[in-house]
């Protein structure tokens, strides 16, 4: 039974001398190959090397420009196991053998041609090539196929990590909006930056979350009217590590390392006045420094139950006032320039009606406190 290898290939034969190409072509054919391109221009072959598929290739050295030596140069990046080219030449020295193989050559065979040993050379040829192509569509067909599960399981994780951020969200008055928005500023910020692409993107889901520990209070404290004791205080102070130790990933998940360095420093000060560790300046991560930025001023900018939305300019004064106290200056200098996108960000993701949400949090304090 003829081989497939032999019986489907696409082979080309490129050489200045009709004769020769003529046996080639007779030849390969009579052996039962299909598809035999063949060439005595040595430019118009490699063109159509360069624009179609092909098999295998038996290539004359000695040709005017481009001669073999040139073709073999122009295909160095083709994979070599799936496309092989066998040189067929009168030119034997050693010189020059070696020459053809280091650019690129699989084999080598002698002019004037044994029929017979053209035959066994190429069907070998192509059958190692052939195998070369199935292996590497086998390997693509894998890769994509663990492509296909691992966005799978990046979608089962974010829906998990979404679904414990609406957690939180019962806990506390804030609205999805809003933790939506938190996420989404926080990455505009860090992409003016020049923050990494993935970098950004981690903050962008992390950055949600900062807020989950709040699981961990009482709502006798979280949801209490008015100001909180300093016993309170000290409890509600305490959800920036239950958060920390909620997302803490022994796996060491990226993800979830980033949500659990925001969720212990987003309340660490500039100046040091902050909690849980009293962190100051730059020793505060960066990721932390723009999720509390990005926080105040969306909760500044929106509506609750016990207060009004501040007016842009009256926000925007306030972050200005602590910039070098509560916030890093130099992020703060970067939000000035990037108010008018996070207002047009702000308007695609608004909030619901607060009407009926109760009164659960009507007469906390003032946003300022930022618990």
């Amino acid at each position: 039974m003829l081989p497939d290898a032999l019986r489907f290939a696409r082979i080309v034969a490129v050489d200045d001398q009709p004769a020769n190409l003529r046996l080639i072509q007779t030849s390969l054919r009579a052996f039962g190959a299909r598809e035999v391109e063949v060439f005595t221009d040595s430019a118009a072959a490699l063109q159509w090397l360069q624009g179609n598929p092909w098999d295998l290739l038996l290539l004359d050295l000695d040709m005017p420009t481009p001669n073999g030596f040139d073709i073999l140069r122009e295909l160095q990046s083709r994979d070599r196991c799936c496309q092989p080219i066998i040189i067929v030449t009168a030119m034997t020295d050693a010189e020059n053998r070696r020459r053809g193989l280091e650019l690129g050559a699989n084999d080598y065979l002698s002019k004037p041609l044994d029929l017979a040993e053209l035959l066994l050379r190429v069907r070998n040829t192509l059958q190692l090539g052939m195998a070369s192509q199935a292996l590497a569509r086998e390997r693509d067909d894998l890769e994509r196929t663990v492509k296909a599960r691992t966005r799978e399981l990046e979608d089962s994780f974010h829906a998990v990590i979404r679904g414990l951020s609406r957690a939180a969200e019962y806990k506390d008055n804030e609205t999805g909006n809003h933790i939506l928005r938190i996420g989404e500023t926080a990455a505009l910020m860090a992409s003016a930056l020049g923050c990494a692409p993935r970098w950004v993107e981690l903050l962008r889901l992390a950055a949600p979350m900062h807020d989950v520990g709040k699981i961990g209070i009482p709502d006798s404290i979280l949801l209490k009217p008015g100001p909180l004791t300093a016993a309170e205080r000290e409890l509600m102070n305490r959800h920036a590590r239950i958060g920390h130790d909620i997302l803490r990933d022994q796996t060491r998940s990226p993800l979830l390392d980033m949500a659990a360095e925001v969720a212990l420093n987003h309340h660490e000060r500039w100046d040091g006045g902050g909690y849980p560790n009293s962190l100051q300046g730059e020793a505060i991560p960066l990721s932390a420094r723009i999720v509390t930025l990005c926080d105040v001023y969306d909760a500044l900018r929106s509506k609750r139950p016990y207060k009004e939305a501040w007016p842009v300019e009256r926000a925007r004064a306030h972050i200005q006032e602590q910039a070098g106290k509560q916030f890093d200056p130099k992020l703060v200098a970067l939000l000035e320039s990037l108010y008018d996108e996070i207002e047009a960000l702000r308007e695609g993701l608004t909030d619901p009606s607060m009407a009926g949400e109760g009164a659960c949090a009507a007469s906390q304090q003032p946003v300022l406190s930022n618990r």
